[in-house]
C-alpha cells in the first residue's frame, strides 16, 4: 500500500507498517456502515452463530472508540449499548459503554468475565464498531513526512466485532485469567509513530518520551508479575498462539521478540491479520481469532494469549482455551 499525503508526496506504507490493504466503510448514510451500524451487524452475526437469542442476554457492553451514527454524526448519548440492546431485543440486559482506547473490547471482556464469575450475570455480549478511516483521511491531508505524529493514522481500517461469553463448564472452553493495567502517568496523551527511523513505536506525553524499549516491555513485565504471584512462569502456560494488538507487522515482531528476551523462552505461534485489514483498533484481537479459526489456521482447543496494547498506556494479558467458537 502506498499513501499519498500533502499533495504529491508518497510513502511506502506497506514497507513501513506491513499493511498491504484495509477495509473502508461505505460513507453513504443509507449503507448503514457508520460505527453504530457496523456494531449492529457484528452483534447480529454473532448471535446468529451462537445458541443464544438476544432476549437471553444478561449484559450488553459497547466498546467503540468512534461513535458515528447516521453517516457523519458523532454521538455520545444515548449510549451505544442501550441502543444496541433495544434494537437487538435484549431488553432486560444490563447495558453500558466502555472507553479504553484500542483495549476497549478486551476491557469489556474483562468486566463481563468478572460479572459472570461473581454470579451477577450468566452471559453477555461485548461489541464494537469502528469507522476509523476518517482519521486516515485527515492525516493524509495534513502530514508532510513519515515522522509526523499522525503517521500511524494512515494504517487504520474500518471493522466491527462481537463476542458472547457465558459460564465455562469445562477446561475445553475457558478464560483462565484476564488482567489489565494502565500507566496513569501517560493517560492523557499517547501518540503512536511507526516509522522507518524508529522501526517501532515512540510514545510522547508533555514532550516526555517513553522509549520504545520501555513501551514494548510493559506487557511481558506485567504478565510476568501476574504469573509470579501464581508461582508460575510463561513457559508453564504452554500457549499455542499469541495475538498482539494489530498496529503493524514490525510492532508485532518487536513485542514478541521483547517477550522472548524478558521471559527467556520462545513465543508461541503469532497470529496476525494486520497485513489484510490494517489496525482495526478495539476489534483487532477478535478479528484475528475469527479469521484464523474460520480458515483453520488456528486449531480449536488451542490455548490463546491475547495481549492488549493501547493509548493510556494500557497493557495486559488474556489467557483462554477456545474449542467452540462460532465463526
Amino acid at each position: 500500500m502506498v499513501a499519498q499525503v500533502s499533495g504529491t508526496q508518497e510513502f511506502d506504507l506497506q514497507r513501513i507498517t506491513g499493511v498491504a490493504e484495509r477495509r473502508v466503510h461505505d460513507p453513504r448514510p443509507e449503507a448503514g456502515e457508520d460505527s453504530y451500524g457496523l456494531a449492529l451487524r457484528a452483534a447480529r452475526d454473532c448471535l446468529g452463530n451462537s445458541r443464544y437469542e438476544a432476549a437471553d442476554l444478561d449484559v450488553v457492553i459497547s466498546a467503540s472508540i468512534t461513535r458515528f451514527q447516521d453517516g457523519d454524526r458523532f454521538a455520545f448519548e444515548p449510549s451505544f449499548a442501550r441502543q444496541l440492546a433495544a434494537e437487538l431485543g435484549a431488553r432486560s440486559a444490563i447495558h453500558f459503554d466502555v472507553s479504553n482506547a484500542c483495549a476497549g473490547m478486551l476491557t469489556g471482556v474483562y468486566l463481563l468475565d468478572r460479572l459472570i464469575r461473581a454470579g451477577v450475570a450468566r452471559n453477555g455480549l461485548v461489541v464494537s464498531g469502528e469507522q476509523a478511516t476518517k482519521v486516515a483521511r485527515t492525516a493524509a491531508a495534513e502530514i508532510t513526512d513519515s515522522y509526523d505524529p499522525q503517521f500511524a493514522s494512515l494504517s487504520v481500517g474500518d471493522s466491527a466485532a462481537a463476542v458472547i461469553l457465558d459460564e465455562s463448564v469445562d477446561e475445553a472452553d475457558r478464560i483462565h485469567y484476564v488482567e489489565m493495567m494502565t500507566c496513569a502517568e501517560y493517560s492523557h496523551l499517547c501518540l503512536g509513530m511507526p516509522s522507518d527511523r524508529t522501526e517501532g513505536i515512540a510514545l510522547y506525553t508533555d514532550n516526555k518520551q517513553m522509549h520504545k524499549r520501555d513501551r514494548l516491555r510493559l506487557w511481558p513485565t506485567f504478565h510476568g508479575d501476574v504469573l509470579a504471584k501464581q508461582g508460575r512462569t510463561f513457559a508453564d502456560e504452554e500457549f499455542d498462539y499469541i495475538v498482539q494488538h494489530q498496529v503493524g507487522t514490525r510492532f508485532v515482531e518487536f513485542v514478541n521478540r521483547t517477550g522472548e528476551e524478558v521471559f527467556g523462552t520462545g513465543m508461541p505461534r503469532s497470529l496476525s491479520v494486520v497485513e489484510r485489514f490494517g489496525n482495526t483498533a478495539t476489534t483487532s484481537h477478535f478479528l484475528v481469532l475469527r479469521e484464523h479459526l474460520k480458515a483453520g489456521t488456528a486449531r480449536p482447543g488451542g490455548k490463546f494469549l491475547l495481549v492488549p496494547a493501547a493509548s493510556g498506556v494500557v497493557a495486559g494479558a488474556l489467557s483462554a482455551t477456545i474449542s467452540t467458537m462460532g465463526v
